[in-house]
């Protein structure tokens, strides 16, 4: 479905209530995948009791998460989840090697869906060899199975399919059941299906034979859609979400855009509403491609993010640059986190088929791995 070099793929809002074409253009099954997120949750749990992660003792000095993609963005929920009153360090590495300082103190969790990632097989097998505490999250039968079990460590065997990064909560659970052994966080099991019931809520909703005007998934995309996005959150949960729409933007669109977190943002992106892509003629035919501030709010902000989310929706405003706001639901963070991620996951999955691509396959991403391949 790629369009002709040099030609311009349009966005069709009526492909969102074509229940034939959304089939017809989703083969591998993306939305279908979304969809399947609380089924996930659950499944996640189950794997992560079995493999005897809430058997976990002691109190590591930091906690290193080594994933790639839709891999590593489960060290980030983790973190937020967990939040600021963490009594050690939770950190994401998303390369070759582990920090110089990271040692036997130290428990780093490996998460790779395939359990063949380069990146990740390099940081676990460096971290068994420095005799830090290890935990692995991916296919059963793997290489990285393989060296878990080298490490002494404990291994989660779970049933991936499709992409990576449709994997998210399969992936992520288990981390938050290791956390809770350790006395991180609270997370017992009817958190998690209190999490799996709000998914299929949402999932019912955005559900593809929901009309455009009652689905906040296909909704979402139609704001999305022609614009340039910076995603915005004004909390760690949001924040986190923000990354996440980011990226599955990338995958799932093949589309651009930014993510940023206040206070941060407003000491950079928000100069932004000043440029040429903040102007737009509102009585042309065409505006072009502008600029929309995508805000996440969240019940748990600083409350001078608070003043700062609000006065950056005010300036935007003011300067004619388009505004969504999103709100988390949920009282516990990982509902809250849980809710933005799955409606974020359907607009972008809604916003590529509004656009006539295939929202699974990562072609450029196969292509780069094979330029660098021995």
């Amino acid at each position: 479905m790629h369009g002709e070099a040099g030609s311009t793929l349009r966005f069709a809002p009526d492909r969102l209530d074509d229940q034939t074409f959304l089939a017809d253009a989703d083969p591998g099954g993306m939305l279908l995948a979304v969809a399947a997120s609380a089924a996930q949750v659950r499944t996640g749990y189950r794997a992560a009791v079995e493999a005897g992660l809430p058997g976990l003792r002691g109190r590591p000095r930091a906690i290193v998460v080594t994933g790639m993609g839709g891999s590593a963005i489960v060290g980030d929920i983790l973190a937020a989840v967990v939040g600021n009153g963490a009594p050690l360090p939770i950190l994401t590495v998303r390369s070759y090697q582990l920090p110089g300082w990271v040692g036997a103190a130290d428990l780093v969790i490996a998460v790779s869906a395939s359990g063949r990632t380069e990146e990740t097989m390099s940081v676990a097998t460096e971290a068994v060899r420095r005799g830090c505490s290890i935990v692995a999250v991916g296919s059963a039968g793997s290489p990285l199975e393989s060296v878990a079990r080298q490490g002494s460590g404990i291994f989660v065997p779970v049933p991936v399919t499709g992409q990576p990064r449709a994997n998210v909560w399969l992936l992520a659970v288990p981390l938050l059941v290791a956390a809770s052994a350790l006395g991180l966080t609270s997370a017992d099991e009817d958190l998690f299906e209190g999490v799996a019931k709000s998914l299929e809520d949402i999932a019912h909703r955005c559900r593809p034979s929901s009309e455009s005007f009652i689905n906040p998934g296909k909704q979402l995309a139609l704001e999305l859609a022609e614009s340039i996005p910076m995603l915005w959150g004004a909390s760690q949960v949001t924040s986190v979400a923000a990354y996440r729409l980011a990226c599955q933007l990338n995958e799932n669109a093949k589309y651009p855009a930014v993510s940023g977190e206040l206070p941060e943002a407003n000491h950079n992106q928000v100069v932004a509403f000043d440029g040429p892509l903040a102007e737009r003629d509102v009585f042309a035919d065409d505006g072009g491609r502008t600029l929309r501030l995508v805000m996440m709010r969240d019940a748990d902000e600083h409350p001078q993010v608070t003043r700062r989310r609000e006065a950056s929706v005010r300036m935007a405003h003011d300067r004619n640059v388009r505004v969504t706001e999103l709100s988390a639901e949920g009282t516990h963070p990982l509902e809250r986190i849980a809710s933005l991620i799955e409606l974020g996951d359907f607009a972008s999955v809604y916003l590529a088929l509004g656009y006539g691509l295939d929202p699974t396959p990562v072609t450029a991403i196969t292509e780069l791995k094979a330029r660098i391949s021995p």
